[in-house]
């Protein structure tokens, strides 16, 4: 195909779509200036399904435009044959695919061939963000859930490093850890001497005590510093039982990155007898910077195993850290708060420009694998409560099956359950929920059903039945030194509960209580109904 005629509509349809190749370009920008007409392969790119890759792919588009257009304009004005092209700008009407979106292609027949090219490279040079920086992530927890994240996340890194630094930081409780002889990665030449669980993972690449048997991603670095894991990093995901979250943000305090942001991976909940609180605004509100939640049908041996599975992602973007199709700040002259959002009313440091940006995209990008569906929300209070108030729901329905109740006995306790957990959303969060997270969303429902049916606190609670035991010395011998949310969310809403004078609205939850506590036994349930 002759190009000397067709070169400027395909740069001028390449500039608005972004999707003509660095070499077509090239091509194009030779024709017009030497008035040759080379053989031009049109070949376009596709562009990829991520929206964060998508988006990215748009850009390096503009860049190869940009750069080929700048130079074809100084050629252009020192070309003797310049006058004799103008031609050469009008559209060829075969390369155009309809009528309609014609109309919206083609330039005024008044533009001239300067101006376009102009045109070209200042809209390009506003949509290219040239980002130095890249987030660094760490992962705090490493019980079987917390690793499972890094695992999946380490992942991600790996394969975006143009988005992530590749390294994935996972701060490691410290622990002697002896591997017995029928390990596979037991050194005769050490024996069964204890041996330290970071040097394990970094050397084994499994930690062999919460997720014994599955093979990590050489770029999780395992880190017993709590403080040396944490700097630097942009990216803090929090994965460890909600009862030590306190503690953990004292100690990071005064040496995260100010700008850094969070999700919170915790399905818990911070009670007082006059104060209920999400995990996700403590953390907030401890670290001074935002953090979002991250809840759904997941269990943790499944995802580790590539089992394909779904979650929910909440994360609201603070006002500074939003940015406009070209990259720049929206919040120009607004507060530098987060606009509410999640509750938090301090200021935030931005998001450096040098980042890219953390929005929707970008946490899909980060979280999202073949087995791992993500979906984004604004719904903090929804998926934060939906996920800590489950295990309470998921304990009872453990009761209820060790008793030896049928099926529909679980089902009364997970329908009542949820009630109740939307029922407490509302009374003290009022217009602070989606309703359709809790029917529509992993976080909700989904997770209710798998909780009550083959996760950890149902599991616990039906074997302290079955074996007549409480149900904390169950969690010992069952759990590998690891803690059931449920039990602490149960005793702490229901002390916040009785402080507010509801237990009367509350009898599922009331009831898990007093069967922990042996106050009353299972057969009772149903009369607490009536």
């Amino acid at each position: 195909m002759n190009c000397s005629r067709l070169g400027q509509p395909l740069l001028h349809q390449a500039r608005y779509r972004s999707r003509v190749s660095s070499s077509n370009a090239a091509a194009i920008s030779r024709c017009l200036v030497q008035g040759q007409g080379p053989k031009l392969p049109l070949s376009f790119s596709s562009p990829p399904t991520h929206p964060a890759l998508r988006r990215r792919f748009y850009v390096q588009s503009s860049v190869a435009i940009s750069n080929t257009t700048s130079s074809f304009h100084q050629q252009l004005l020192q070309s003797p044959q310049a006058a004799t092209r103008t031609a050469a700008l009008e559209p060829a009407s075969s390369l155009w695919p309809s009528r309609s979106s014609r109309a919206s292609l083609v330039p005024p027949a008044n533009h001239t061939r300067h101006f376009l090219v102009r045109r070209y490279s200042q809209s390009a040079k506003m949509t290219v963000n040239n980002f130095t920086k890249k987030h660094k992530v760490t992962v705090i927890g490493s019980g079987n859930w917390g690793t499972t994240v890094a695992k999946l996340v380490a992942e991600n890194c790996a394969e975006h490093p143009d988005t992530f630094e590749k390294d994935v930081q996972m701060w490691v409780y410290e622990e002697n850890v002896t591997l017995p002889k029928d390990s596979k990665h037991f050194d005769a030449s050490i024996g069964e001497q204890p041996q330290k669980l970071t040097h394990i993972i970094n050397t084994k690449h499994e930690n062999v005590k919460y997720l014994p048997g599955i093979p990590l991603p050489h770029n999780i670095v395992a880190n017993p510093s709590l403080v040396d894991a944490v700097k630097d990093s942009s990216i803090l995901i929090f994965n460890l039982p909600h009862e030590f979250i306190g503690n953990i943000c004292r100690q990071i305090k005064d040496h995260i990155a100010p700008y850094a942001r969070g999700i919170s991976c915790i399905k818990g909940v911070s009670v007082t007898d006059d104060k209920i609180e999400l995990i996700c605004n403590y953390i907030s509100d401890a670290l001074n910077i935002y953090c979002g939640a991250l809840s759904g049908a997941n269990i943790a041996s499944e995802i580790a195993n590539e089992q394909w599975c779904e979650t929910t992602i909440a994360y609201n973007t603070p006002v500074v850290d939003r940015r406009d199709e070209n990259g720049r700040p929206v919040a120009n002259g607004e507060s530098n708060g987060n606009g509410g959002a999640n509750g938090h009313s301090k200021q935030l440091t931005p998001l450096p420009l040098d980042y890219p940006p953390l929005d929707h995209d970008e946490w899909s990008l980060l979280f999202s694998r073949p087995y791992f569906t993500v979906s984004m929300v604004s719904d903090i209070v929804g998926v934060s409560l939906a996920g800590a108030l489950k295990n309470i729901v998921a304990i009872a329905c453990g009761y209820v099956e060790g008793h030896g109740w049928n099926m529909t006995a679980k089902t009364a306790v997970m329908r009542r359950g949820m009630q109740e957990t939307i029922r407490f959303a509302n009374e003290f969060f009022p217009g602070q929920i989606e309703p359709r997270t809790f029917w529509e969303e992993s976080a909700g429902w989904g997770d209710m059903i798998v909780s009550c049916t083959s996760a950890r606190n149902w599991r616990c609670s039906k074997l302290a039945v079955e074996r007549n035991l409480p149900i904390e010395e169950v969690e010992k011998t069952e759990l590998n030194g690891q803690k059931l949310q449920g039990i602490s969310t149960t005793r702490e809403v229901s002390s916040f509960l009785r402080a507010k004078g509801a237990e009367e609205r509350y009898p599922v939850f009331m009831a898990v209580e007093r069967i922990i506590n042996q106050e009353i036994k299972v057969e009772e349930i149903p009369k607490l109904f009536k």
